[in-house]
Order: structure tokens, then sequence, then C-alpha cells
């Protein structure tokens, strides 16, 4: 069950949030303002919730535009306080890159206005959100997805989103705020919350067709919850990691681990006979799985499955990332240390978040979210490969995100990987190394930082520096 503090189930009524436009229509113009909303997150006869949502619904609208189309979007700020968007994944000029004092003024409260404008080089599965306290505006309801259309379709049925994500929810059904910058919160794991939501609402039974056969766009927007999604009964491809398309396979037991701000595309067959239910189980942190959501067949089979599936037959087409030159690379070594058993190694915990302590460091330094401007960490020539060496020597999970770029994974705690994927994203364990390695081809500052927001808010943030 995904409500995992507050009771009562919705029925689950849609799989895709509405669009922004319809697919095949000129390069997108949309308008998308922050404000304080209300929405029926809990479903039916349950509390309504006060979030802060872009166009009043939560995820935000899916903006959807054809590889190669120019994205215009005229941002306004109805919020309290000033806020950005962000445009995760995205190779795009810097000046489009929505993080304030290094790449724009902030958008300033009750009214304030900045317009984007920025070609799409890749197609995949992209997201937004705001990169000025995060932490909170994430959490309260500030996300929303970018799909970048490849120009040839995959031969799928149904292209299904979903937008995993989980809030802390009073008994009342809102938002927790009071606990916000709680210092336990950021020197552990993150804000984990208690209810957990696919497109913003509470997922119940997913109908699906014997036969048919899926698209599904996986975005963890949560705050800090990894999500390890298990389709029992299935056997689903990731063909897409991060918008970026890999080599197709299958992952042991059908399990897709994504932790905050990562994304995969998956391709679904169902396989299950009309009337079947199966279960999707989240159990990535032990002891505590759940049923995220069922696989309900209806009554009506679309056709009779043929040969299984391969990896030919649901390959995607590559973007145009250079590839790394790994053998003549410039090598780096990035640290990340502090939090609760790892010795609070960004600077004391002065404050607490809100007040500016730092609880987390990276190299040594802790850039705090009220202060992304910022010396660089590293300075990367221009259209040179580079290989960045990650080291977590804390106790806890940190996917580390890189702003402007696409990287490939070389390896892990020193063994090289049998497949180097394209990600933006990846997920660091506790005392876990790896190696990733990408051409820095994109000029100006760029954020790197851990995507726990809460974990980025107290010091594990960095600028990387192309020029």
């Amino acid at each position: 069950m995904a409500a995992l503090g507050v009771a009562a189930l919705a029925p689950f009524a849609s799989l895709l949030p509405r669009a922004a436009r319809a697919q095949g229509a000129p390069p997108a113009s949309v308008a998308l303002r922050a404000a304080p909303a209300r929405v029926a997150m809990l479903g039916d006869g349950q509390p309504v919730t006060s979030v802060w949502a872009y166009n009043g619904q939560v995820p935000g609208p899916v903006l959807r535009v054809a590889q190669g189309d120019v994205l215009r979007v005229r941002a306004t700020n109805d919020l309290a306080e000033p806020t950005t968007i962000h445009w995760h994944g995205l190779r795009i000029p810097n000046a489009m890159d929505g993080v304030p004092g290094v790449t724009q003024r902030p958008i300033a409260a009750a009214g304030g206005t900045f317009d984007y404008a920025f070609a799409c080089p890749d197609a995949g599965t992209f997201w937004y959100h705001p990169h000025l306290r995060g932490h909170v505006q994430v959490a309260m309801g500030l996300h929303g997805v970018l799909i970048v259309d490849e120009p040839e379709k995959p031969a799928v049925d149904r292209d299904v989103l979903w937008v995993l994500d989980d809030w802390r929810l009073t008994r009342e059904g809102q938002v927790s705020a009071a606990d916000f910058g709680a210092m336990f919160d950021a020197s552990h794991a993150g804000r984990i919350g208690n209810t957990v939501t696919i497109n913003g609402t509470l997922p119940d039974r997913v109908a699906l067709a014997a036969g048919e056969r899926l698209r599904l766009r996986l975005v963890n927007v949560a705050n800090a919850r990894v999500f390890a999604l298990r389709f029992d009964g299935h056997a689903p491809w990731v063909v897409a990691h991060d918008g970026m398309p890999c080599a197709p396979y299958q992952p042991r037991r059908g399990r897709v681990v994504l932790g905050p701000g990562m994304r995969a595309d998956l391709v679904l067959e169902a396989i299950g006979e009309p009337g079947a239910a199966f279960r999707v189980i989240d159990d990535f942190y032990p002891g505590q799985a759940y049923e995220v959501v069922t696989l309900a067949y209806g009554p009506d089979r679309l056709r009779t499955l043929g040969a299984p599936l391969t990896a030919d037959l649901v390959r995607l087409p590559p973007n145009p990332v250079p590839e790394p030159d790994v053998a003549n690379a410039e090598r780096h070594v990035v640290t990340f240390t502090g939090g609760m058993m790892g010795g609070m190694g960004g600077g004391g915990m002065g404050g607490g978040m809100m007040g500016g302590g730092a609880v987390w460091a990276v190299n040594g330094v802790a850039m705090t979210d009220e202060t992304h401007a910022h010396a660089p960490l590293l300075t990367l020539a221009q259209g040179r490969t580079h290989v960045i060496e990650l080291r977590n020597q804390t106790a806890w999970f940190h996917p580390i995100h890189v702003h402007g770029h696409s990287f490939r994974i070389l390896s892990r705690n020193g063994r090289p990987l049998p497949r180097r994927d394209l990600a933006d994203t990846t997920l660091l364990a506790p005392r876990e190394t790896a190696e990733i390695a990408f051409v820095a081809d994109n000029p100006g500052d760029w954020m790197f930082h851990c995507h726990v927001l809460e974990h980025q808010a107290t010091g594990m943030m960095a600028t990387l520096r192309v020029a």
C-alpha cells in the first residue's frame, strides 16, 4: 500500500498528467505559474491538501516537444518567496539552467517573471523544478516533466508516465511544514515521507490489456526517497537512463532502482492473462517493502503474444552526446564527507539547515543552498574528456547530479562496469566509489551536487567551471 501514514486509497484515475501541448504541434511556447494551490491528492472524501504548484496542478504540466525543438517558457512567480526553474538533465546553454546567483537572478516573489528559451538536443525523459530552497519548494509540489520525442517512436501501444513522489503528511492530510530544515533529516537520509504518490495521487490499480506493450517513463521527484520497483510477474526492459538511451537490458528480478532526480524508460510487455493482477513492490529499504500499485488486467486481450521481446526490438536511437576519450582524459578526485556517523564534516552544525549550518562537504568545502555562487571546485578544460572519481566517505546514499552534461559511468569500487551507461545522476552507496567520464563541451559554471535536497542545502554542492 502506497499510503504509509494516511488512510484510504483513491481510485487511480489517470496514468498521464495533462500535457501542455499535443504531440505533433509546433514548437512549444508555454506559461508556468508557481503559486499556492489545493489539490485532491488523497481522493474523494479525503482532505484537500495545500501545496505549491505549477499552473495549479501537481505534478506541473507535462511539456512535450520534438527533438531539436526550441522550448519557450514564461515563468511567473506568485509565491511569497523567490524561485527559479532548473531543467534537470537537459544539455542547454548555461544562462538557461535556472541556478540563482550563477546563471540568473532569482525570479522575484509576488509577480516576478523570467523567460526561458532553449533548443532540446536530446530525446528522452527530463524534468523541471526550482533550484532555490529546493528542499522546501520541491517538497511542496513544484515539479513537472519535460518529454522530448525522438523522430521515430518505438513500437509500443501506449506511452505512460509515472511521476514518483513521497510526501510527509499530517493526519489532517497536509504537508508537514513545521519540520522543514530538521537537522535529523539533513544529517541522515534526508526528508523521507509517509505517503507515496504516482502523478500526484494515491495509486491503487493500473489497468492493462493482455498482450499490450507499454513505454513506461519513471521519474523520481522525491526529496530523498530511493525507489526500487519490482514488477512481479513481468520482465521489463530498461531502454534509457536519465533520458539517454542505453543498450537494452532486463534488470535482475525485474527491479529498477531510482535515486532522487533519476529517471528510467522501460518497455513493459503485458504477459499476464485477462483478469490477472500483479503487484509492483518498492523494496529498497530493508524491512520496509510495500505495494506501490497493482497491475490489473482487464477482461480483454489486445493481441496474442508472439516471440519474446529482444533487445533489438526495443532499442532507442542514440542522442548526439560526444563520446569521452577515456584514454586521454584529465583525471580528478572528488570526495564527499559528513553527515551522522561521518564526522559532520561540513563545517559544523551551527544553526541547523534553515540557519545556514553545514553538515556535508565536497573536497572539504561546504556550499549551502543559500550561496549557490561559489569558487569552482574544479575548472575543466573545454572540449577535453574528464574522468572524475567520486568517493562517498559517508554512511548514506547520495545521488550525485551534474548539470549541463551527461556522463558515462565507468566503474564502481574499482571494477569496470559491463555497461557504460549515460546518465546525469548516479546513486552512490555508503562508502562506495565510482568513476564518471564526459566531454566538457558546454561552457559555464555548472552545479554538481547530491540530489537528496536536504544534503544539497547543507553543504553537498559544488561548482564545475567549463572554460
